[in-house]
């Protein structure tokens, strides 16, 4: 191990080493807390003015239900563990710094990585002379080496290696469970050598209780990209097998259920879209070494089954609604995610989207995300359609019958499994469920 590793393992170890994270979004922020709360000292960067200064205040600028979140930054800014700013010189000091920003892919599904472009080019800038840059952002295979390298040595002026370190330990959480995913998920800690990788598994066993696995930074890429596009692919699977189902006279769910009784068979569950900053977004960062034939891939044919669900449920309420008749239609649940207040790709706006284009008058409801807060009734009220998008707890606490009365016409499109149909029926709804057909309607099959 050369001298500046082996003094920023002995900063590590005494917990000495000052930390620099970029993003302070659902990644950086409680990553952030949670070296802090080990006993670092941690600089937090953010262009987001409103958002630096609340952390500064000592509050979660994170909405939604997170576990602790909110406790732990309050103690962490009280205790001058960790402060934030806008300021890149700010990481000047800085022994390992941390990038969390967003990586979306364009509307061509190719990643340019604008957002982490700016990020390495301005943080080389400033960047001390043997420090550690570890990118936790979920990027495409072959991004450090292509992006992250290229971009931090001719900023900074130093070759990485020698005059800075990098790898890529790329992030597992989930809105609601942010402090639990971080402490509890394994890591991939993909290192561009085996000592930084070794020297990466230290820093986070700081607070990390799941395992810590040591890999190169391209095997940590792709892993991360795997997981995701995996989920993706069997959500939709899931879909498919759910638009059969409506197509044919059947039931998804009953299938389902009798199928997952198999050892070794685990279908998801069918829904009205997926949403998040991950999962739309990660199928195609995988595909991206593909070039053009990603769009045909097998991660390309599942992106765009999962993206036409909402454009389905929009089929699904239209199929409820009197003929010739300028309705309305209550959405309830923006969020991409129950109980969570992350509106990133979510599926209700493009439902929302495919409705006003058909000329439907839509209402919203939704109550961690506070443009649509209110009284669910109010939303309601009138309706000639509601439509549960999200499966928030709240909801269960909707009075059916007291839905019925004050809406224009009894009518429901669940595209979550989220009621019971008995319940909607005894409440006086006409509704459909994703994935269940009507008999009456069905396909019938040419010999």
């Amino acid at each position: 191990m050369s001298g500046s590793l082996t003094s920023l393992q002995s900063a590590v170890d005494d917990r000495s080493a000052a930390i620099g994270v970029i993003g302070l979004g659902y990644v950086g922020l409680p990553a952030a807390c949670m070296f802090a709360n080990a006993g670092f000292k941690v600089n937090g960067v953010d262009l987001n003015g409103p958002r630096t200064a609340t952390i500064n205040a000592g509050r979660s600028p994170i909405e939604g239900d997170e576990p602790g979140l909110a406790d732990l930054v309050s103690g962490v800014v009280a205790s001058r563990r960790l402060r934030t700013s806008t300021a890149y010189s700010d990481l000047a000091d800085t022994d390992v710094v941390l990038i969390c920003v967003d990586t979306p892919v364009d509307p061509d599904h190719r990643p340019r990585f604008g957002a982490l472009r700016s990020a390495c080019s301005r943080l080389g800038e400033v960047l001390k002379d043997g420090a550690l840059v570890i990118i936790e952002s979920t990027i495409a295979p072959g991004t450090i080496e292509s992006v992250v390298k290229p971009a931090l040595e001719a900023s900074s002026g130093r070759r990485a290696g020698t005059g800075f370190y990098l790898g890529h330990c790329p992030e597992r959480v989930m809105p609601g469970k942010l402090l639990r995913n971080m402490r509890t998920m394994s890591r991939v800690c993909g290192g561009s050598s085996a000592e930084v990788a070794d020297l990466m598994i230290a820093l986070y066993s700081t607070f990390v209780e799941g395992d810590l696995d040591s890999a190169d930074c391209l095997t940590a890429e792709l892993v991360k990209t795997a997981e995701n596009a995996y989920r993706d692919v069997g959500i939709a699977f899931a879909n498919q097998l759910a638009l059969i189902c409506e197509r044919v006279g059947g039931d998804a769910w009953r299938v389902r259920r009798l199928v997952n009784k198999v050892p070794g068979r685990d279908i998801l569950l069918p829904g009205g879209g997926v949403g998040g900053h991950c999962i739309p977004k990660d199928s195609w960062l995988l595909a991206a070494p593909l070039g053009d034939s990603a769009e045909d891939s097998l991660l390309g044919v599942a992106r765009r089954i999962n993206d036409g669900m909402p454009a389905h449920v929009a089929g699904l309420v239209s199929g409820l609604l009197v003929p010739d008749r300028k309705a309305r239609v209550a959405v309830l649940g923006f969020a991409y995610l129950e109980n969570s207040d992350d509106t990133r790709n979510s599926p209700s706006e493009e439902l929302i989207r495919v409705l006003s284009a058909r000329g439907f008058d839509v209402a919203v409801h939704d109550p961690f995300v506070r443009e649509y807060h209110g009284n669910v009734m109010d939303t309601l009220r009138d309706a000639d359609c509601a439509v549960l998008m999200v499966a928030h707890t709240a909801y269960k606490d909707l009075d059916l019958n007291a839905a019925a009365k004050v809406m224009r016409t009894p009518a429901l499109v669940d595209a979550r499994g989220f009621f019971e149909p008995d319940k909607l029926k005894q409440a006086g709804f006409r509704y459909r469920l994703i994935g269940v057909g009507d008999p009456s309607e069905a396909y019938e099959v040419s010999s």
